[in-house]
């Protein structure tokens, strides 16, 4: 599937909150912080796939 830049920024954008996420989730295993991180990190993988999902459906160079 050919992509256009902006389809680029956006994903590596959300991947990298995820990643955040996602490391403070292991980072402090076990605590009340970490659940929420994990959920949170579940969280923007949706959002990511809903923002993708739009964008291709809009933009003339991905769609």
């Amino acid at each position: 599937m050919k992509t256009c830049p902006q389809f680029d920024a956006v994903r590596a954008e959300y991947e990298r909150e995820v990643g955040f996420l996602q490391a403070h989730s292991k980072r402090h295993e076990g605590s009340p912080a970490a659940k929420s991180s994990a959920r949170q990190a579940i969280s923007a993988k949706q959002r990511m796939a809903r923002a993708l999902t739009g964008h291709v459906g809009r933009c003339p160079q991905c769609g």
